[in-house]
């Protein structure tokens, strides 16, 4: 199966998923601590770039009310209606797939020059809390060398990531099948060099998840500031 394919099945994965994602992850204490630190440092109205926005809940509707601008990107058409729907005018929601963050695709695929080459230095953060983990490894590489071209100098990525040595592993999770994959912190924290960032904070979180039969992982928030 193409890329294009699979990535399609998991949009339709999250689409038929929907609300109950948030069911499966109530406790979202992580998560909010490292959006507070992402607006504690960014001045009123600062852009920012929330990749895998899902239903919003809880980080568009926490960057918005800190008085940042928020462009928001899911792949799943039912997640952004949600978005959309419970947070209108919290965000300017868009359709895309995260892997073409700031290639020309952005635009010739998706319609969307600001985030595509135009659009680099644009944004004073991006936050991107379990998203990267729907790509395989060698992607997750690639697409944070993308974003770190849509951040100005010093920009700012939040980051979430469950810390696991997988490479785009099936399971099941709430009756759809989708693929997962993750990194060690010492890699993960490598990888992020690589790619051009700084990581300032590592914080790793247990957590169990609720109404579902996924095992309890060790949940990894990074704050990480692009290099020049």
């Amino acid at each position: 199966m193409d890329r294009s394919a699979e990535r399609a099945l998991q949009a339709v994965a999250f689409d038929a998923i929907g609300p109950r994602y948030s069911e499966a992850f109530p406790a979202k204490a992580g998560q909010l601590a490292a959006a507070r630190r992402v607006i504690a440092e960014l001045e009123p109205g600062a852009r920012v770039l929330e990749i895998g926005c899902g239903t919003g809940d809880p980080t568009v509707r926490q960057l918005a009310e800190g008085g940042l601008t928020v462009t928001a990107i899911d792949l799943s058409d039912g997640m952004l209606s949600l978005a959309r729907r419970t947070l209108p005018g919290a965000a300017d929601y868009h359709r895309m797939d995260l892997y073409d963050l700031g290639t020309a695709r952005a635009e010739t695929a998706w319609g969307l020059p600001a985030l595509g080459p135009a659009g680099a230095g644009g944004f004073a953060a991006a936050t991107a809390f379990f998203s990267l983990i729907l790509l395989p490894q060698r992607e997750v590489r690639v697409a944070l060398r993308r974003i770190r071209t849509l951040l100005r100098p010093g920009g700012l990525l939040a980051l979430g990531m469950v810390e696991t040595d997988l490479d785009h592993y099936p399971m099941r999770f709430l009756g759809q099948e989708i693929r997962i994959s993750g990194f060690l912190r010492e890699e993960l924290s490598e990888t992020l060099g690589q790619a051009g960032f700084t990581v300032e904070a590592l914080n790793g979180r247990p957590y169990a998840p609720a109404s579902t039969t996924l095992p309890p992982e060790e949940q990894l928030f990074l704050h990480c500031r692009r290099t020049a």
